[in-house]
C-alpha cells in the first residue's frame, strides 16, 4: 500500500495505564474466610443444576444473522515491520557503555594457588590419629558364634530320621491285576499267523520252466584279458591300482639292455664270481645276463660279506654296489628257511623311491631264481599291497625310511628277524634328514646281525652311525671322494644370462641320452619346455609329478624314446640308467658331494661321459673351489653360443621347430585305450562308463599284488 494511503487511515484506539492495570488485576473476588450473598448460595445449592439448559434457544455456529467474518481487514491500515517513526536499534549500545571488553584490566587477577589458606591435610590429624586396621580395642571376630548357639550340627538327631519306604502308603504294583491281560495273539480279530501260505503254490528255485543257465557264453567273444582295447586307468584310480605294477610294465629297459641268453647257461672255468664263492645258481643267473667279471667294488666285499662280517664300503656311484650287498644278503638267505608273517630277513634302506625301485628291478631275477620273496615299499604306492605282502611273508624288504616308520607305528611289520642289513646311500639319507628314522629302524633289529654300509663319505654323523651299529667292520674303498678323471670329461663354461638358453639348447642336441641337472621343480618345467620351444625333446622329474607320470618319463628316458631328462638333485641319486652320454649342469650344485653325484649319472661301468657345467661370471670363484674339492682339472672358460668350445662338448644347434604339446601329452598320461563298442559301447553303462557303481562297468578289482 503507498505510504500516503496508510497515513490517511484512521488508527487503532489505545489503552490507557490505567486500563491495562485494571485488566491485569481482573475482578476483585472476596477474601477466604469472607461471605458475600451467603443465603443465596446456599439456596441456590437446594435447586439442582441443569447442564441441559432446554430453556434457551439452541446455539447457532452458522450464524446468518451476520455477515461473513472478514480475515483481510481492509479496514485497518497494513501493519508495517520497517517502522520508520522510530529510531534504529543499535546493538553496540555506544549510548551507555564502551565495547565490551573481555581482559577487565580492572580487577585483580585471579589466582590458582590460594596461599591465603591452610594446605588440605588429608591425615586428619588434627581430629583422629592414624587410621588401625587392627583394632586390638575390640574383641576379635568369632566366626563359630558360640556365645550364640553351640557349633553346628548336621546330623540333626532331634529329628526324626527320612524315610524312604514311606510304608504308610501301599506298595506299587506293576502287575495290574485289575485289567485284564493283554493278548498279543489277537485271536479275536484273525487267527494265528500263518508263514506257510497253503493257499499260494510253494515257490519253486529250480525254475524248470526256463533254460539253464550258461556260463561259458559261447554266443560271445572269448574275453581278453591284455585289454589293450579299453582307456587306461587315470589318476583317479590311483588309489585301486598299485603304481608300481605301472612301473613294472612300463619299464623293460632290464630285459632290453642285458644280453640275455637263450637255452642253457655253461659257467666257465674262469667266471669271477665263481671264484668268489656264491652260488651255482646266482652264478647262472648272472652269466645268462652276460655278466661274469665282478667290478672292484664287488670282488672286494662280496668274499666278507658272506662270511658273515659288517662291511663299510666306499666307492662311486655307478661302481656296482647294489650287486656288492645284494649278491652275498640273498646267499646267505637262501640257506635258511622261509619268512614268517610280516617278519622280513633282510632290509635294504635306501634314500629316494627311484634307488628303491632300481635296486628292486636290480635284485628281481636272482630273488626269483633262489624261490625267495621281495617287496617294494616307498611312499607314493599303495599302502594295501604293501601290507598284504608283508602279512605273506617277505625275505626281503626293500624300502625308503619314511615308509617304513609309518608301517612300523601301523605294527604292519617287525623287524626281529632281521638277519641283514644294508644302508646304501647312507650320506645321502643323512643329507635329506632321514638320521633318527635311520637309527630309530636300527634299534628296533635285534643284536649280532649283520650290517652293511655304502657311502660315498663319512661326514654328517655316518662316523657315528658306524661306530654305534657296526661290529668290526671290514672297509673296502675303490676310490676316494674325487671325480673320476680317466673316463669323464668335465668342462665349466663361463656363460653371458642371456646365453643360458641357447647354450643350454645346443648342448642337450645330441645323439644318446641326456640328463640335465637344475636347482627347483619349477626350474625343471621351466628348461623342459624352453627344450620343447627350440626342437629338442625332453622332459622334466621331480617330486611334483604324480607317481605314474613320473614312471612313465623315466621308462620312457631309459627305453630311448625320451632323449633329454630334466631332473632336481631328488633324482640325482635315484637315476640309474645305461648309456647317459652327458650331465649338463644348468644351475651349479651346493657343493662338491653334489657335483660327484650329479657326475656320476655318466661313465658308470667303466663307460665314458661328459659332464658340462653352466656358471655365471658371477659364479666363477665358486665353481674353481669346487673343482678342486672334487678332484677334476677343468677350468673355467669363457663360451658363446656356437663357438669351437661348445663344438668341442659335443653340441649342435637345435633344429628350432617346436616339439608338438601332443606328443609330451601323450608321454605324460601314456597311450589311450578303449573298450570294445567304444568309449559308449555295450559294456560302457552310461555316458561316464559305469556299470554298478565299477569303473568302465568291469568286474570288481581288487589291489594287485
Amino acid at each position: 500500500m503507498p505510504k500516503n494511503l496508510r497515513s490517511a487511515a484512521p488508527k487503532k484506539a489505545r489503552w490507557t495505564a490505567d486500563q491495562k492495570a485494571a485488566a491485569k488485576k481482573g475482578p476483585k473476588k472476596a477474601h477466604r474466610g469472607q461471605s458475600t450473598n451467603r443465603p443465596a448460595r446456599d439456596a441456590d445449592r437446594l435447586v439442582r443444576r441443569e447442564f441441559d439448559r432446554d430453556d434457551r434457544p439452541a446455539k447457532r455456529f452458522d450464524r446468518d444473522d451476520r455477515p461473513a467474518k472478514r480475515f483481510d481487514r481492509d479496514d485497518r491500515p497494513a501493519k508495517r515491520f520497517d517502522r520508520d517513526d522510530r529510531p534504529a536499534k543499535r546493538f553496540d549500545r555506544d549510548e551507555n557503555r564502551g565495547p565490551r571488553q573481555y581482559d577487565r584490566d580492572d580487577r585483580p587477577a585471579r589466582r590458582f594457588d590460594r596461599d591465603d589458606r591452610p594446605a588440605k591435610r588429608f591425615d586428619r590429624d588434627e581430629n583422629r590419629g592414624p587410621r588401625q586396621f587392627d583394632r586390638d580395642d575390640r574383641p576379635a571376630k568369632r566366626f563359630d558364634r558360640d556365645e550364640n548357639r553351640g557349633p553346628r550340627r548336621y546330623d540333626r538327631d532331634d529329628r526324626p530320621a527320612r524315610r524312604f519306604d514311606r510304608d504308610d502308603r501301599p506298595a506299587k504294583r506293576f502287575d495290574r491285576d485289575d485289567r485284564p491281560a493283554r493278548r498279543f495273539d489277537r485271536d479275536e480279530n484273525r487267527g494265528p499267523r500263518q508263514y506257510d501260505r497253503d493257499d499260494r503254490p510253494a515257490r519253486r528255485f529250480d525254475r524248470d520252466d526256463r533254460p539253464a543257465r550258461r556260463f561259458d557264453r559261447d554266443d560271445r567273444p572269448a574275453r581278453r584279458f591284455e585289454r589293450t582295447d579299453r582307456f587306461e586307468r587315470t589318476d583317479r584310480f590311483e588309489d585301486q591300482v598299485d603304481p608300481e605294477a605301472e612301473r613294472m610294465e612300463a619299464d623293460t629297459w632290464v630285459k632290453a639292455t642285458r644280453k640275455s641268453v637263450d637255452g642253457p647257461v655253461t659257467v666257465e672255468a674262469d667266471n669271477g664270481f665263481a671264484a668268489l664263492g656264491l652260488t651255482e645258481r646266482l652264478v647262472e643267473r648272472l652269466a645268462r645276463d652276460g655278466i661274469t667279471t665282478p667290478f672292484p667294488i664287488q670282488a672286494a666285499t662280496i668274499p666278507d660279506a658272506l662270511a658273515g662280517r659288517d662291511v663299510l664300503g666306499r666307492g662311486q656311484t655307478g661302481s656296482g654296489k647294489t650287486l656288492a650287498f645284494g649278491l652275498p644278503m640273498l646267499a646267505r638267505l637262501a640257506e635258511r628257511p622261509k619268512a614268517a608273517p610280516r617278519r622280513p630277513r633282510a632290509l635294504v634302506l635306501v634314500p629316494t623311491r627311484e634307488l628303491a625301485m632300481q635296486v628292486s628291478d636290480a635284485l628281481e631275477p636272482l630273488v626269483h631264481v633262489l624261490g625267495l620273496r621281495h617287496k617294494l615299499v616307498a611312499g607314493g604306492l599303495s599302502y594295501t599291497t604293501q601290507i598284504n605282502a608283508l602279512n605273506r611273508g617277505v625275505d626281503v624288504l626293500i624300502a625308503t625310511p619314511g615308509r617304513l616308520k609309518d608301517l612300523l607305528e601301523r605294527e604292519a611289520v617287525e623287524l626281529g628277524d632281521v638277519e641283514v642289513a644294508v644302508l646304501d646311500e647312507a650320506d645321502h639319507m643323512a643329507d635329506m634328514g632321514f638320521m633318527p628314522e635311520v637309527t630309530a629302524i636300527l634299534d628296533r633289529m635285534p643284536e649280532g646281525g649283520q650290517r652293511l654300509l655304502f657311502s660315498a663319505t663319512l661326514d654328517n654323523g655316518i662316523d657315528t652311525l658306524v661306530e654305534r651299529y657296526l661290529t668290526d667292520p671290514v672297509t673296502h674303498s675303490t676310490d676316494d671322494a674325487k671325480a673320476s678323471v680317466t673316463t669323464m670329461e668335465h668342462h665349466v663354461l663361463l656363460i653371458e644370462p642371456v646365453h643360458k638358453k641357447v647354450i643350454t639348447a645346443e648342448v642337450a642336441n645330441r645323439e644318446g641320452r641326456t640328463v640335465v641337472f637344475v636347482r627347483t621343480k619349477l626350474g625343471a618345467d621351466r628348461v623342459a619346455m624352453q627344450l620343447r620351444e627350440q626342437g629338442v625333446f625332453a622332459a622334466a622329474l621331480h617330486g611334483g609329478l604324480g607317481q605314474g607320470a613320473r614312471n612313465r618319463v623315466l621308462g620312457a628316458f631309459r627305453d630311448g624314446s625320451l632323449p633329454v631328462l630334466v631332473a632336481t638333485d631328488v633324482a640325482a641319486r635315484g637315476i640309474h640308467v645305461d648309456d647317459v652320454s652327458v650331465v649338463l649342469q644348468v644351475d651349479p650344485p651346493a657343493d662338491h658331494k653334489d657335483y660327484l653325484h650329479r657326475s656320476g649319472r655318466t661313465a658308470r661301468a667303466g663307460d665314458k661321459g661328459t659332464v658340462v657345467t653352466l656358471a655365471l661370471p658371477h659364479q666363477r670363484r665358486t665353481m674353481e673351489r669346487m673343482a678342486r674339492e672334487a678332484g677334476i682339472e677343468a677350468v673355467p672358460t669363457r663360451a658363446v653360443p656356437g663357438d669351437e668350445r661348445l663344438a668341442a662338448t659335443g653340441a649342435s644347434a637345435p633344429s628350432g621347430i617346436p616339439v608338438s604339446e601332443e606328443r609330451f601329452k601323450r608321454l605324460l598320461e601314456g597311450e589311450k585305450r578303449q573298450h570294445r563298442g567304444g568309449p559308449r559301447g555295450p559294456r560302457s553303462g552310461g555316458p561316464r562308463g559305469r556299470q554298478g557303481g565299477r569303473p568302465y562297468g568291469g568286474a570288481r578289482r581288487g589291489p594287485r599284488d
